[in-house]
């Protein structure tokens, strides 16, 4: 591949902040063909990327990682600056209790979903994805960086795109957020949805939503 198509293509994921380790785009360059169009390359590129661990890679600036106190909980408040891409690996809808959640989620396993006063049949689609419960939060996410820091984030105000239907690997570009005591605060203005999604991680959550929000109930999690 000559080096101007190679560079082409890094620039078309760093104008997005995802700045791929050397070993990632050997890799990628290893398995396409030379004829393919650039376009079509850029956004093969793209789509791999969302869909890969970004702990192994992407090889971003310091400035576009967590900083290292972000887990401090004695700072009641800091920002990042950003932009910082990180992944979801959890979404939790804090606004319902867990067990109308399960309720939910039993409802549309059986088919079924309300309308107004009514109970209509529905039909799930292929991935499952309808068997999950509609969510309107807040919400609290489990966010990771490339370095691997684990962060939790509460929505302050409803960011689109983030419910528990969201999918896990999910990424995200985080501008100018406030940090409480170790928090991510979400407000639509510093949350970018880039998408992704990493399919193990999705199919292991997904399987286990069910049983985390009933273990959760008998714990006496509930909150409310």
């Amino acid at each position: 591949m000559p080096p101007s198509i190679l560079t082409d293509i890094t620039a078309h994921l760093h104008a997005r902040n995802l700045y791929p380790t050397p070993a990632w785009l050997q890799s990628f360059v290893s398995t396409i063909r030379p004829s393919t169009p650039l376009p079509a390359l850029k956004s093969t590129a793209l789509f791999r990327l969302l869909a890969a661990d970004i702990t192994s890679t992407l090889a971003p600036p310091p400035s576009a990682v967590f900083p290292p106190d972000i887990l401090n909980a004695r700072i009641q408040a800091q920002f990042l600056e950003g932009p910082i891409v990180c992944q979801v690996l959890d979404v939790d809808d804090v606004g319902h209790s867990k067990w109308s959640q399960v309720e939910a989620i039993e409802a549309k396993e059986r088919g079924e979903m309300t309308k107004g006063r009514e109970i209509v049949r529905v039909v799930e689609s292929e991935d499952g994805a309808d068997a999950l419960p509609e969510s309107k939060g807040p919400h609290k996410l489990l966010l990771q960086d490339a370095k691997g820091v684990k962060v939790y984030a509460i929505e302050l105000m409803p960011v689109e795109g983030v419910s528990v239907a969201m999918s896990m690997g999910t990424k995200l570009v985080l501008r100018n957020c406030e940090v409480r005591r170790g928090v991510v605060v979400f407000e639509p203005a510093g949350v970018k949805i880039l998408g992704g999604k990493i399919e193990g991680l999705e199919k292991a959550w997904r399987e286990g939503l069910k049983q985390r929000l009933i273990d959760a109930v008998k714990a006496g999690q509930e909150g409310d």
